[in-house]
């Protein structure tokens, strides 16, 4: 029982500012995503208001 109580212990130890540092990784990546995909949208959507498309 002792050695499972250090196992839990080391590898809380070892991880415990892992998972704040994935998340924080993860937000700001897609954070950067979002925010390209909405300019190529706007981009997309102004391209084909210049050129005359028609919005049926």
């Amino acid at each position: 029982m002792r050695t499972i109580l250090l196992i839990k212990e080391i590898y809380t130890e070892g991880f415990k500012n892992l998972g704040n540092l994935i998340v924080k990784k993860y937000f700001k990546f897609f954070a950067w995503f979002t925010f390209i995909m909405f300019i190529i949208v706007l981009y997309a959507f102004i391209y084909r208001v210049s050129t005359g498309f028609p919005f049926e």
